[in-house]
């Protein structure tokens, strides 16, 4: 046993083979040398580079009197490290949002 955790379903019993990690709770397979941060949406679906996203409320942007409204989509999205983790393109502006108000579109 191993003291990750799953990137799926979080549970911590892991199994070692000899190139990837298995979660014995949901049989999900990663090489070993993946591990690291795991970006979930407002409704628990991972996110991944290249991901489009929508937003699930309305959003007021800070410094500006523009408001993204619910359902506007974003182009491929980049996952960065800090407290805004995506940074993407919605109407033409490019901004860092957090995920928990965005939904994985597709």
């Amino acid at each position: 046993m191993n003291e990750q955790s799953c990137p799926l379903c979080e549970m911590t019993e892991i199994l070692v083979l000899e190139e990837n990690y298995e979660c014995v709770t949901c049989g999900h397979e990663w090489p070993i040398e993946e591990v690291g941060r795991v970006v979930k949406d407002a409704h628990g679906n991972i996110l991944a580079e290249g991901d489009v996203v929508a937003m699930i409320k309305d959003l007021k942007l800070k410094g500006s009197s523009e408001v993204l409204k619910v359902g506007t989509k974003s182009k491929p999205i980049r996952l960065v490290d800090g407290d805004h983790e995506i940074a993407c393109k919605m109407d033409g502006m490019s901004i860092a949002l957090k995920a928990m108000y965005v939904k994985k579109v597709g």
